[in-house]
């Protein structure tokens, strides 16, 4: 669900201090889009989630992207992801 060495090369390319903003900043923006959703997400829409999913390691919701998934799938692979990255994180990146 997580691509965890995504993960950890951003941590490395931004630095610790500021890890937390990007990951914050990321959240943010991915619900804002979701709750634009209303129906059949656009192409404009999988493909602006698709990046931002890459960019942070969510590659079940990259690949639920790239399948064109429906706006219920998405925010369920959101929010599952979502709840991976907080729980795995720490121990991930003491790793």
């Amino acid at each position: 669900m997580i691509d965890w060495t995504r993960v950890k090369d951003l941590h490395e390319e931004v630095g610790s201090r500021d890890f937390e903003e990007v990951v914050t900043l990321f959240i943010d923006e991915v619900e804002t889009a979701l709750d634009r959703l209303d129906g059949d997400p656009t192409r404009e829409d999988l493909h602006f989630l698709k990046g931002s999913a890459l960019n942070l390691g969510f590659a079940a919701l990259a690949q639920a992207c790239r399948d064109g998934a429906d706006a219920t799938t998405l925010r369920r692979c959101f929010a599952d992801s979502t709840a991976q990255l907080r729980a795995e994180l720490p121990e991930r990146l003491a790793a």
